[in-house]
């Protein structure tokens, strides 16, 4: 079996040596008119950059993984990608490699002492599995590219000192589009994320009526997520547009069903039911039990039995 070669990038001008462009106006960004770039002729090809990568992408025939999810990768698709994230294309045929759309590519040295800096990460986009990625309508795409032009046009000019401001509110007005974007996205491709739901309801009754419970504690955010194969940001904005919860919240909701469970229907005391869900004190699950309920576990069991 061929050994799967990641080619890592780790400048802007080494993205255009590798992709068959000019050397970039600026060596901290660069907007690339998609039809420019050649691709090494290969079925299927793995990167990482030490870049942010944006992509529009209205044509193309092939595949994208991220996070080792492979993605719908159809007409109208935006695709984001922080620094040092694998991303692998694989092309289905010669004509893949032709393709129309625009390629931002931003170091992160370029935003130093900008508020982006610190923000850019925080857009949730940055780190969705590929096959999130943001579908745009024909409205959509002609704003997104509107931004993508403006830029082009900033980042061709000779540079001065209105440059770098210029094309940092456009980027910004991008992320703020994309934002909106991806909030519609989560209504509009509802059926995707109640299947979701429906995943993570059989993941969480799988989990908790295994054995051996108390050694493995309460499921993580984490854990979910990577169970789910979508990103923890990802998975919380699905829930809270769905359910009104954050993930952590749905999982202590979890927890307290499989209390009342317990407390209704077998003879364990409390602090038994804690020591098979994992807690270490029983006080952390009375405390949690009364903060969902209002009841301790033990006034609870007591209106059970007033009420038989």
């Amino acid at each position: 079996m061929e050994k799967k070669v990641v080619h890592s990038i780790k400048t802007i001008s080494e993205y255009h040596r590798v992709m068959g462009l000019p050397k970039p106006e600026h060596p901290l960004i660069s907007v690339v008119d998609y039809e420019s770039v050649t691709l090494p002729c290969k079925a299927s090809m793995s990167f990482v950059f030490d870049f942010y990568t944006i992509l529009l992408d209205k044509d193309f025939k092939g595949n994208m993984k991220y996070g080792q999810q492979s993605g719908d990768f159809e007409e109208g698709v935006m695709f984001f990608m922080a620094p040092g994230q694998v991303f692998e294309v694989e092309l289905l045929s010669a004509d893949s490699i032709n393709r129309s759309g625009w390629i931002l590519l931003i170091h992160p040295d370029f935003l130093w002492k900008t508020s982006l800096s610190k923000s850019i990460r925080q857009y949730e986009y940055f780190s969705y599995s590929v096959n999130e990625a943001l579908f745009l309508s024909d409205k959509e795409q002609k704003s997104i590219q509107g931004i993508m032009e403006i830029m082009a046009q900033e980042y061709k000019n000779n540079i001065d000192k209105f440059s770098e401001p210029v094309i940092l509110a456009q980027l910004e007005l991008l992320l703020t589009y994309a934002d909106r974007f991806y909030q519609r996205q989560f209504i509009t491709r509802k059926k995707s994320g109640h299947f979701i739901l429906e995943r993570l309801e059989s993941l969480l009754d799988e989990y908790f009526n295994q054995e051996h419970l108390s050694t493995k504690g309460i499921p993580t955010v984490q854990y979910i997520a990577s169970s789910l194969n979508v990103s923890p940001g990802y998975l919380s904005s699905l829930l809270k547009l769905l359910t009104g919860k954050s993930t952590q919240h749905y999982i202590q909701d979890r927890v307290i069903e499989h209390v009342k469970e317990q407390l209704s229907t077998t003879e364990r005391s409390v602090s038994e039911i804690a020591y098979v869900l994992g807690f270490e004190h029983p006080q952390s699950l009375s405390r949690l039990f009364k903060a969902k309920t209002n009841l301790s576990p033990l006034e609870y069991k007591r209106q059970l039995g007033a009420s038989n």
